[in-house]
């Protein structure tokens, strides 16, 4: 991946038992080379989304189109300081206003209410900003897990039928 990205300030955004802890290129590039990113992860993290995540982040650093508020944020419970998942955007938002959300949580963390925690945390703070009109978010039509948390964050089902990638597509509006 070339030269180490240079040192960049980190993005917090606290939740109530959460803190989702922007992600810099040079954690990014860590994980993306099997690393924790210098972050505790719960066993069985980084899951696969946050990595995959990690790698859209430095495809857009190496563009010079990374901004660090529309990147990725590694979910760290405030109990213990463990990395329990990764949730972010999959860049920042285009002409419309409108920016995509994804998200993971590591096994062990799932069902105890964090992806949506973090989910409406997140949103609420990226629709507060002027230039973020609407989040999209699509989500395997087998993956009722994940079709609950973005429900109870608010978002609704904009397709009837699935998209051409066979996933379903959820919107939330500011």
């Amino acid at each position: 991946m070339g030269d180490a990205p240079i040192s960049i300030p980190s993005i917090r955004i606290p939740s109530e038992r959460l803190t989702l802890h922007g992600v810099p290129p040079a954690a990014a590039a860590d994980l993306c080379a099997g690393g924790d990113g210098g972050f505790d992860w719960l066993e069985g993290g980084p899951f696969e989304g946050t990595l995959e995540a990690a790698g859209m982040l430095l495809k857009a650093y190496e563009a010079g189109v990374y901004r660090p508020e529309f990147g990725l944020f590694v979910l760290i419970r405030r109990e213990d300081g463990r990395a329990i998942g990764g949730m972010g955007f999959h860049g920042a938002p285009d002409e419309e206003g409108t920016a995509e959300v994804g998200y993971d949580l590591v096994a062990g963390a799932r069902g105890n209410g964090y992806a949506t925690e973090a989910l409406r945390t997140l949103c609420a703070w990226a629709l507060a900003r002027d230039e973020v009109r609407a989040l999209f978010a699509t989500i395997e039509p087998n993956n009722a897990p994940s079709q609950a948390v973005i429900a109870r964050a608010g978002f609704v089902q904009v397709n009837d039928d699935l998209d051409e990638e066979g996933l379903h597509a959820y919107e939330l509006r500011g």
